[in-house]
């Protein structure tokens, strides 16, 4: 059996998740599904943690809006 919950986005959200089902039978549980697979789930060493996958998921969201960070700030911001 399915389950089915709603959840809250802000309509600007609404109209950027439906452009990229536009032109195909995505629904937008098959769109968010596919954009949580961005975010690698480990490597060869292991499974990451939920928390390091979100940290780096912000890392990739900064470096492509031109942010940077010193390496003692990303060193302290990894536990390093």
């Amino acid at each position: 059996m399915v389950t089915y919950t709603s959840i809250q986005l802000l309509p600007a959200t609404r109209e950027r998740l439906a452009h990229l089902k536009k032109g195909n039978r995505a629904t937008y549980d098959d769109i968010i599904n596919k954009l949580l697979r961005l975010v690698p789930k480990g490597d060869d060493e292991g499974t990451y943690t939920d928390e390091f996958r979100v940290g780096l998921l912000n890392a990739r969201i900064e470096l492509k809006e031109g942010k940077k960070i010193s390496l003692r700030e990303a060193k302290s911001s990894l536990g390093l």
